[in-house]
Formats: structure tokens, C-alpha cells, sequence
């Protein structure tokens, strides 16, 4: 692969944000995430955000919510960009396993991240 996987976390309020800071805090890999927040943001102006972060890059973007803006604005870009895949209800487990795993194609981060993050996920 060309050019380098990046992972964008598109969210409401400073949840990307603050997910971010917390995975690189943990595993000391940074840079290779961008956050995108749809605070104060239209629809055009959130596609726009999102298509800007990948700014031409294989990408994986994780959203958190399997709805609304976010996802929306996400899902928009994946006709004209093949090498896009789409993660939804993105948590620390997911974005972790992305960063650990960032050499890899879309398709297989996107796939690994959601198996991890649905593991990731229990009571006790």
C-alpha cells in the first residue's frame, strides 16, 4: 500500500477528540488519527470535514453512533472512495486495535477494530 492508513473519528461534541488523546496516551502512537467533530456544523459543512481529514488517504472512519450526522457525513464519501471502510459506535478498544494494526489494508483494520471493540465490550 502507498500510502499510510489513517483512522478518522468523526463525533458529536469533543468525543473524537478525547478518545483520541486517550489512545495515543496509551499506546504512544500519534499522528496517525484526526479527529472530526460535528459541533456547529451543516450536513455539506460535516461531509466536507470528514472528506478533508482523509484528505486522499486509504482510510478507516469510526463514528460513533450507527446513525445520524456523523455517520451520514461518513457514508457520503464511500461511492467515490474505495479505499474508505466505515466502523460504527467507535470506543478506546477499537481505536487502539487501529493503531496497533495501522499497516494493514482498510478492510482488514476495519474488520479487526469492530471484532475488538464488540469484545471489548462486557459486565461483570
Amino acid at each position: 500500500m502507498s500510502q499510510a492508513v489513517r483512522g478518522v473519528v468523526v463525533s458529536h461534541g469533543g468525543v473524537a477528540a478525547a478518545l483520541i488523546a486517550a489512545a495515543e496516551e496509551i499506546s504512544g502512537i500519534r499522528g496517525a488519527l484526526v479527529a472530526v467533530s460535528n459541533s456547529g456544523l451543516g450536513r455539506e459543512a460535516l461531509e466536507q470535514a470528514v472528506l478533508q481529514a482523509v484528505d486522499g488517504h486509504p482510510a478507516v472512519i469510526f463514528v460513533d453512533l450507527p446513525s445520524g450526522s456523523c455517520l451520514f457525513a461518513a457514508m457520503r464519501q464511500l461511492p467515490s472512495h474505495p479505499q474508505l471502510r466505515v466502523v460504527t459506535g467507535v470506543n478506546l478498544v477499537m481505536l487502539l486495535e487501529f493503531l496497533l494494526h495501522h499497516e494493514q489494508s482498510p478492510e482488514e483494520i476495519a474488520k479487526r477494530a469492530a471484532d475488538s471493540g464488540v469484545k471489548g465490550i462486557g459486565s461483570r
